[in-house]
């Protein structure tokens, strides 16, 4: 993006209002005489102006590369692609621990078992080796259907050193998206374990692109045959290994710009969506992500979140780089606790909804050990959280007292705690600081963008907000007027969260309209997201501007349809689901048809005053929600699209009371603060029932 002319006239225009102090506040700029205005409080992040002829200063860049983003890793500019740096750290950190399991052959469990990088490498070569051995071609996508283990990495090293693209499926998403991204992203070779084999040989004849099934974890003498007519051929993972050692290839080595995997993410509308990533999109964003991290080969990391997502796969990029171990779950993350008190990691990025399921239990434990230990831990608890809050090193002792046993938890030894998916409660944030000590950082970012667009800086004590720009890339907000969203608001500007700089992807695979969509001609990546820029430069997330929104484990919800399919009942005159990425599930406000309901209540000699009364009536919504939980299985929407809590109201929804539009679409804001009572109510009466539904 910085190369050009315009660019650069612009930078130098610019370079004289910079002037930032050696000092470590918050507010690292002094103010020029020429620019303070601009400058005054932008504490982690710069302002310049998109367009010196505007005179508009809107774009927002981190404060530790404002003059030019960052492609590559600064201490290693040889480092281009996926391949580049992991032949860089087999070199390094050659017989460093790399990827350790739990799990043996024979599916018992056991202390973690390691492969080196050098390992690794070597195990890299003979994959890549055994696909070009089975004619594979150059620049084939490699399909990759099974949970986190060591393989799933191998095979990722090896489709960068021979300029493969990898595609990752995964169960979620159903067969038929699996069909689907196989035959849209021309998939030629598919790894999968036992388990999803069978499946796979059910719909052979819809994937006619495969020509190759990689069995991991299969033994030989258990390969199903299948008629040669087919022209599918199907290996075990050791047997492509021992091929690709005897057959060793040279490697194919891509470039910056050449696809390095296509993500597919569930799009919200039917078919997924196939995000292209390139090996440069790749490294700018770990190499801006990680300028202020100190990680090495003494760190160890927990992988179990899906390396179908980029969050994980952004995190392994960034571990081959400074040479991290990684131990792998077990594959149930109900057991997830039990693999990290054996690993003892020192980093461990998750999301929110374990976030909050550590914080219940933690909570759970000390309510119910009572007494003194209740009540040291609450004095323990306040005296860190005071220290924290004026800057201050909490005393050792509370640690020795408390919170080492409490750390012992995630194994005792993590330093480094990072949130992404969705948001992280302020009080949570805080909580985990207190209790697990270390840096604890929250970041946003999404596949398109190759993972992390913003992430909160080392030392800011503020949580509730995604931090300062990816030195990577830089931030605008563009004014949303349909939803009252402008630069121009007080305190601070809103707007759509847009975003430019080498990460961002090249578009959406064979599919120029939606590209074109979220692309503009000025390369601004529209994220759909709406921001405020708070004081010191850090960007909160309040809102989204289609009528999709994530729930806390990271779905995607889409509204309208839920309520088309619920609105199938015979109860449900009109309905308005809602969701949010605090809470894990979905409630509903449901307009009722009163001729129904009424004769219903007739025919279980139910005896009402008036229909409000006749709503309220724990046997009505049980009925409701019944008949909506059926109409929702008719229409075999995914588990997390069932609502679980309704209220009945009597009034319709009108243009007169405001909750619909001209063309009669529910007006979501507006309703939200309709019925904001009754949501608020359903969520408190669901967190009593259901500790995973945990508001915040």
């Amino acid at each position: 993006m910085d190369h050009t002319p315009a660019a650069q006239r612009r930078l130098r225009a610019v370079h004289d209002h910079l002037s930032p102090t050696a000092d470590e506040s918050p507010s690292h700029l002094r103010s020029n005489p020429t620019a303070g205005e601009f400058f005054s409080e932008q504490g982690y992040s710069v302002v310049l102006p998109e367009k010196l002829q505007t005179g508009k200063w809107n774009v927002y860049r981190s404060l530790r590369s404002p003059l030019q983003l960052v492609s590559k890793f600064p201490d290693h500019p040889e480092v281009g692609t996926l391949h580049d740096n992991f032949v860089r750290s087999v070199d390094t950190f050659r017989d460093y621990k790399y990827l350790g399991t739990r799990v043996r052959v024979d599916g018992t469990v056991g202390e973690y078992k390691w492969m080196t990088y050098g390992e690794a490498g070597t195990a890299r070569s003979a994959i890549g080796s055994g696909l070009i051995y089975y004619g594979v071609p150059k620049g084939s996508s490699i399909g990759l259907y099974f949970i986190n283990r060591p393989e799933w990495l191998i095979l990722d090293h090896a489709c960068s050193a021979y300029s493969f693209i990898s595609v990752p499926l995964y169960d979620t998403l159903g067969p038929e998206a699996v069909k689907y991204i196989v035959s849209h992203a021309v998939v030629q070779v598919i790894f999968c374990v036992p388990e999803t084999l069978n499946v796979l040989l059910s719909y052979l004849s819809d994937i006619p692109t495969v020509r190759l099934i990689v069995v991991v974890g299969g033994m030989d003498d258990q390969i199903p045959s299948v008629p040669s007519t087919t022209g599918v051929q199907i290996v075990t993972y050791s047997k492509l290994l021992n091929v690709g050692r005897s057959n060793l290839q040279p490697f194919c080595p891509p470039k910056p710009d050449d696809i390095a995997t296509i993500c597919y993410t569930s799009g919200t509308t039917g078919t997924p969506k196939g995000a292209v990533l390139t090996h440069g999109n790749f490294i700018a964003s770990v190499a801006g992500g990680t300028m202020d991290e100190k990680f090495g080969p003494s760190d160890v990391y927990i992988s179990y979140l899906p390396l179908a997502h980029i969050y994980e796969r952004a995190n392994q990029v960034m571990i081959v780089h400074f040479g991290i171990a990684v131990g792998f779950y077990q594959g149930d993350s109900m057991k997830l606790m039990d693999d990290m008190a054996t690993l003892r990691p020192t980093i461990f990025c998750s999301v929110p909804r374990l976030y909050n399921r550590i914080y219940a239990g933690i909570i759970n434990a000390v309510k119910t050990s009572g007494g003194l230990k209740e009540r040291l831990f609450n004095a323990a608890y306040n005296a860190k959280r005071q220290a924290l809050l004026h800057g201050k090193n909490p005393s050792p002792m509370w640690d020795r007292l408390v919170f080492n046993k409490i750390k012992e938890k995630l194994g005792g030894r993590v330093r480094f705690i990072a949130s992404g998916a969705s948001p992280l409660s302020p009080d949570i944030m805080e909580f985990l600081k207190i209790c697990f000590g270390g840096r604890v950082t929250e970041g946003y970012g999404m596949t398109e963008s190759t993972c992390v667009i913003s992430c909160i800086d080392e030392g800011d004590p503020l949580g509730g907000h995604v931090g300062s720009p990816n030195p990577a890339c830089e931030i605008k907000l563009v004014d949303v007027p349909e939803m009252n969203y402008t630069s121009e608001d007080q305190p601070n500007p809103r707007g759509e969260i847009c975003v430019r700089g080498p990460i961002v992807f090249r578009g959406y695979h064979k599919d120029e309209t939606q590209t074109r969509e979220v692309i503009d001609e000025d390369g601004w990546l529209h994220t759909g997201d709406i921001g405020t820029w708070l004081p010191g430069g850090r960007l909160k997330i309040i809102d989204r501007k289609k009528n999709i929104f994530k729930l806390a484990q990271g779905e995607y919800i889409a509204p309208e349809k839920i309520e088309n399919v619920y609105a199938k009942c015979k109860f449900v005159a009109q309905c308005f689901v809602y969701g949010d990425s605090l809470n894990a599930s979905l409630v509903a406000v449901v307009s009722v048809d009163l001729d129904v309901l009424k004769a219903w209540a007739a025919s279980e000699g139910i005896m009402y005053n008036d229909l409000t009364q006749l709503c309220n009536d724990p046997r009505a919504k049980a009925v409701v929600l019944t008949e909506m939980d059926a109409a929702g299985r008719d229409a075999q929407l995914r588990g997390f699209e069932f609502v679980k809590a309704v209220t009945l109201v009597t009034e319709p929804f009108t243009l007169e009371n405001g909750l619909l539009t001209p063309t009669f679409k529910i007006k979501r804001p507006q309703a939200k603060e309709y019925f904001a009572k009754a949501i608020s109510d359903m969520y408190s009466e669901l967190s009593k029932t259901d500790s995973s539904q945990k508001t915040l």
